[in-house]
């Protein structure tokens, strides 16, 4: 079997590749409109869709699914499509906090395995001036990232603190994947980074 990424995210590649697995990536294309609210219900929903699309396509292997859900108050925030949109995010999410789901879904259509998960992170944001957050829209970065953020931005640095998985909120819970990569019968090293040895989900 061979193990597909459902995602065309660079980010969420880096952090697959460092379980030591080889893996081919097949971007899912599937519509994300939801009328769904609960953002652990919605993250989890879509993973599956988007595995689901991928393991149809290719019915042998193990494809993972995620999907990334930033929820404010009861506000869910999407991937902006213009820097306006963007912009109200960013002002939104300044010097708060707010919560990142990150649904899994491990799915092998031929033996008809479908495994889900996912993982709650509390992320608390720092008061960002208004040239720094231009700054990080001119750059163009917003518009393919839930709630319009980068974490792991050097330039930007966007978050005064992290409260959970931090891999969860880059778009890939490392420990949670390892768990749902077990149940589907494929054995993956422990994640090869840092931070995630004393990440509060390895347990």
């Amino acid at each position: 079997m061979t193990l597909v990424l459902a995602s065309a995210s660079p980010r969420r590649r880096e952090l697959l590749a460092t379980l030591g697995i080889p893996f081919e990536v097949v971007a899912a294309d599937v519509d994300e409109t939801s009328v769904q609210r609960d953002p652990v219900r919605l993250a989890e929903s879509l993973a599956l869709l988007k595995a689901r699309a991928v393991a149809r396509r290719h019915p042998a292997d193990v494809v993972i699914g995620s999907d990334t859900v930033v929820a404010l108050d009861r506000r869910l925030l999407g991937k902006p499509t213009d820097a306006t949109e963007a912009r109200a995010m960013l002002h939104a999410l300044r010097d708060r906090a707010h919560e990142v789901v990150t649904g899994l879904a491990v799915v092998v259509w031929d033996r008809g395995t479908e495994v889900v998960d996912h993982q709650r992170t509390a992320v608390v944001m720092r008061a960002y001036t208004e040239a720094e957050c231009e700054a990080f829209i001119a750059r163009g970065e917003p518009f393919d990232k839930a709630g319009g953020y980068a974490i792991q931005d050097a330039e930007f640095r966007p978050v005064a603190r992290i409260e959970g998985c931090e891999c969860a909120v880059i778009g890939l819970p490392l420990w949670t994947l390892r768990r749902l990569l077990h149940e589907a019968s494929v054995e993956a090293a422990a994640p090869a980074l840092d931070r995630c040895a004393k990440c509060p989900a390895r347990g």
